[in-house]
């Protein structure tokens, strides 16, 4: 899936999005990561969602988002509610999707000037 999107302001932007790689600017991504509109980190720990828990998470509020978004792979799943009460509790909003809706989402929202954290899980567990 291609995605066109240019905010043309140096925020980072996903320009595209297959199961297992995610092209992120110019730069492509084959493994998990969280994006922000002025970061990107590369290779964050959980691959797929059996590996995810709640302090990898809790990695998604460091920036201090008004919204994260958790895309979940090729399809959509929920983590056990105790994991996101953190986020409740710091009034940030928790969306989960499938990993292509949320690359959708994520471009939406920073276009937008929302403080916005995504966490792309990028393989499925099979994989």
């Amino acid at each position: 899936m291609k995605i066109h999107l240019d905010t043309g302001d140096g925020r980072h932007l996903i320009r595209g999005y297959d199961p297992g790689r995610l092209r992120i600017d110019d730069l492509v991504y084959e493994h998990s990561v969280i994006l922000m509109p002025d970061k990107v980190i590369p290779n964050w720990r959980p691959r797929h969602f059996g590996e995810l828990d709640a302090i990898c998470l809790a990695e998604l509020a460091a920036g201090t988002p008004e919204i994260v978004l958790l895309g979940t792979g090729g399809m959509l799943r929920f983590p056990p509610p105790a994991w996101l009460a953190p986020f409740a509790h710091a009034q940030i909003g928790v969306e989960c999707m499938d990993t292509a809706a949320a690359c959708r989402t994520y471009n939406l929202l920073m276009s937008e000037g929302r403080r916005v954290a995504a966490g792309l899980l990028l393989a499925d567990p099979s994989s």
